[in-house]
Order: C-alpha cells, then structure tokens, then sequence
C-alpha cells in the first residue's frame, strides 16, 4: 500500500479484485500467442512476445488495485502507472453490504457496497475476493473504533476531574473512580451502552 499510515494506526486486511479477472487478458493472449507462431512462425514469435505487454499490463493494474481496512479508515488505491486513492474514515461509514451470485458464491468473488456520510456518498466496488471478509473486516473495526473513542473520553474525563482535585476533595476523586468502574463494565458487556451514559451523567451531575 502507498498510503502512509498515521500514528497508532494499523492494517487489519488487504483485499484486490478476484483473480479471475485476469483469466480473459491471459486467455486472448495465449490464444493469440498459439495463433501467431503456428502462422507466422518466427514473426509470430516476436509478435506474441511484444503483445505479452498487454496482460503484464493488467496484472500490474490488478497487482495495485486494493482495498486496505485500517484501525482508523478505509483506503481505496488503484493504478500503476497512474495513481488514485480515495479515504474512507471509519465514523464516517454508515453501512456496509456485500452481495455474491451463484457464481460469485462458487468462485469466491462478489460486489461490496459502502455507503458513507452524504458529502461523501456511496461507493460500490466489483469483482472483489472475499467480499463478506472485507464487509466483516469493516464493521468488526468500526466497533474497536468506537470502544477506543470512548475509552478516550473516559480516560480524559477521569483525568480533568483528577487535576480538577489537586487541592483535593474526596468526594470527586471518588467520582472520578467510579466513573472508571462504570467504564470497565462497558467494556466486559455488563451494561449496554445507553446504561453507561445515564450513570456517567449521574455521577456528573453529583
């Protein structure tokens, strides 16, 4: 991948297109190849030799065609010789679909679509290899994504009150512990998310 990563950032999956996208360049190209040297003979030999250019070609284009999920983003990249990249940041996703026909099921190929904030759009990619891992892929890190957003609040909250009380009331320090706590259950499942933010606005407001 071209894209640089940013700080604390990792890859949790690369993906290309379906290799079965270059099985039609290699097969004209093969044909032809038999074609020109049963022909042709030496000639044809020079030709076919010069023609192998077309499905190198596409398989540099396949080879930087990707798709890369990261902790913080999805980043579209694509052309050899020619460069696009596109970034989709994980908060910005709102949903994730795949869609696989019976030959995509039997191949292992299919289309995802990507549906993102309305400045953004929709996007919709093709002939993708392991279409439900990349869907998966995103939701499972939109998740950590939020688990992280969250535990920096908490963290940083936590740590204003504890400033907050340099002179020090124990009253706030043990808001600030229990707020901790409160966050700690979050995150084992003992509460749901809307639990956690009517207990933390209790103790808040105390």
């Amino acid at each position: 991948m071209r894209t640089e990563l940013k700080n604390e950032e990792k890859i949790l999956i690369i993906i290309r297109q379906h290799w079965i996208k270059l099985v039609l360049p290699f097969f004209i190209w093969l044909l032809a190849a038999v074609l020109l040297i049963w022909l042709a003979k030496t000639t044809g030999f020079v030709i076919t030799l010069v023609a192998a250019i077309y499905p190198i070609y596409e398989y540099l284009n396949w080879k930087n065609n990707l798709w890369c999920v990261t902790s913080l983003r999805v980043v579209d990249e694509s052309g050899f010789f020619s460069r696009y990249s596109k970034e989709s940041p994980l908060e910005k996703i709102n949903n994730v679909e795949y869609d696989q026909s019976i030959w995509g099921r039997i191949f292992g190929f299919g289309s995802v679509d990507i549906q993102t904030a309305a400045e953004l759009g929709e996007t919709t990619y093709e002939m993708i290899h392991h279409p439900k891992l990349l869907k998966d892929t995103i939701t499972h890190a939109q998740e950590e994504y939020k688990k992280m957003q969250i535990s920096k609040q908490a963290t940083q909250l936590a740590e204003a009150i504890a400033k907050s009380t340099a002179s020090t009331r124990p009253s706030q320090q043990m808001i600030a512990d229990e707020l901790q706590k409160l966050f700690n259950l979050y995150q084992q499942g003992a509460i749901t998310q809307e639990e956690y933010h009517v207990q933390k606005n209790k103790l808040m407001s105390q």
